[in-house]
């Protein structure tokens, strides 16, 4: 009965997704809706794509495991990042009017530089594109009382998110967000009553919570502990931040002042809904304390059972199809956006340049030949990674960290930022911190601080490098530089 009600809810999804492609008729209404996205509808993207598999599933284990301090990075840093977007960067955004993210690395700078961000921000979707489809993976999985294996749950997850996401674009993601939205609220806000009951009541989750030192936030110890965790609070925090599904959710609304408050609006209720799989996924441990032998497993991946696990095992139907119907619009909601946001990336910055006689009609059909190859990538990485859904996350914002982000704040805020500039950070950034991680990835400073700081370091140094002429006539800099502050 449950895989029917969940079959069901699948169904119901792709009609919703095929009902809003009608709405799309160009590359604009493809790749930003058409920019007319109301404030409810703005709010709910960005609460949707956040609020993803590794929220319910991952985040809300690793809490279990390790406490506050285990989880900076989410939801603390990736609530942080959409409180910056909107209060230093939307605005800019949407008054720029571009169709990408990499647009602006190209009106600021130059096309080398778009092509070398563009890349670099494509790669490091793999991982959070990879993270949904391993969550479908397990879902699958689990309904199937393991007759269907991991490896093909993923497959069949990928499959289908693709089947939806093709023909609608930023339409059928802006309109199945609104439905899943609510369906997440609804559902893990039943559940969460359910479970607490079962637990003994909220007031003794809490309260076996604080006294295990879950609510432990700071790191104890020295440099290593607090650059640790600065690092990773950071990684999503501010690498997160020049990422094209922010982008696009951003510049999908109608106007200014909605893509504003929209991200806001939608932070704050991803930072606050985020605790409801958290507290469920600790009360867990009281009902059934043999969840906890998930930690010892050699298989990371295996705590992220621990909802799943207890939702299928001790609560009623009802509450299964609450449950699995709000984790997967968790799961879709985010890994549509994940797909698309790549996609219209790479084709619109990388491949349109070398097809200028490219009609819109042709251009759509592009964007879907590379949704589906981008798709088999991200299927490929899948399969083969053994990291928790939390880890590949983080691991995703390191590349961007380390060399989109100095380029996109010094462009936007600082006359001074150059294209000689722009290239080195990216440059310095980018061979830093693979060096870092490939000869000390344990040390005291990680990685991506040692890649932040040689990306700055490439910005200064390229600001105090003589210009040619030609540069400093540039006028599209000098316009791009004031842009924020009109």
């Amino acid at each position: 009965m449950l895989i029917a009600f969940v079959v069901l809810y699948l169904v119901l999804t792709v009609a919703v997704g095929l009902w809003a492609a009608t709405r799309v008729h160009n590359s604009k209404d493809y790749v930003l809706a058409g920019r007319s996205l109301p404030l409810y509808m703005s709010a709910a993207t960005v609460f949707a794509t956040w609020f993803g598999a590794e929220t319910v599933l991952s985040v809300s284990a690793t809490f279990s495991r390790d406490g506050l301090g285990g989880i900076a990075a989410d939801p603390f840093g990736s609530s942080f990042c959409l409180l910056f977007v909107a209060l230093f960067f939307a605005r800019a955004f949407y008054r720029m009017d571009l169709l990408t993210i990499g647009d602006f690395y190209h009106k600021r700078y130059n096309k080398p530089v778009e092509v070398a961000t563009s890349l670099a921000i494509t790669l490091s979707y793999l991982g959070w594109t990879s993270a949904q489809l391993t969550a479908l993976g397990l879902v699958f999985s689990v309904l199937s009382g393991g007759a269907i294996s991991l490896e093909t749950g993923i497959y069949m997850g990928a499959a289908f998110v693709l089947g939806y996401t093709i023909w609608g674009g930023m339409w059928s993601i802006a309109m199945t967000d609104l439905v899943q939205s609510v369906v997440i609220l609804i559902g893990l806000g039943l559940v969460a009553w359910l479970v607490a009951d079962m637990a003994g009541g909220a007031d003794k989750v809490i309260a076996a919570a604080a006294e295990a030192g879950k609510f432990e936030f700071w790191p104890q110890g020295g440099a290593k502990e607090w650059l640790a965790f600065m690092a990773a609070w950071m990684t999503l925090a501010i690498g997160s931040i020049p990422q094209q599904d922010v982008f696009q959710r951003v510049t999908s609304a109608k106007n200014e002042s909605t893509a504003v408050r929209g991200c806001l609006i939608g932070g704050v209720v991803y930072f606050s809904f985020a605790f409801v799989p958290i507290f469920i996924a600790y009360a867990a441990l009281l009902i059934d304390p043999g969840y906890a032998k998930l930690f010892a497993s050699e298989d990371a991946r295996e705590i992220q059972r621990i909802l799943p696990n207890l939702i299928l095992e001790r609560t009623p139907l009802w509450a299964q199809v609450l449950f699995f119907g709000a984790l997967l619009s968790a799961i879709l909601s985010t890994a549509s956006g994940a797909l698309l946001a790549p996609t219209s990336l790479f084709t619109e910055n990388v491949i349109r340049p070398f097809t200028r006689h490219m009609g819109d009609r042709q251009f759509l059909l592009l964007l879907r030949v590379v949704l589906v190859t981008f798709t088999l990538a991200a299927l490929i990485f899948a399969i083969n990674s053994k990291s928790t859904m939390y880890e590949m996350v983080q691991n995703a914002y390191k590349v961007t960290l380390v060399s989109c982000v100095v380029p996109l704040v010094a462009g936007l805020y600082w006359k001074r930022a150059n294209v000689t500039g722009a290239a080195l950070a990216v440059a310095f950034g980018l061979v830093s911190w693979g060096t870092a991680e490939f000869v000390a990835a344990d040390a005291t400073v990680p990685p991506q601080l040692v890649g932040l700081g040689f990306s700055v370091l490439g910005m200064l140094l390229g600001a105090f490098v003589p210009r040619p002429a030609r540069q400093h006539a540039a006028p599209h800099e000098h316009a791009a530089a004031r842009e924020p502050h009109r």
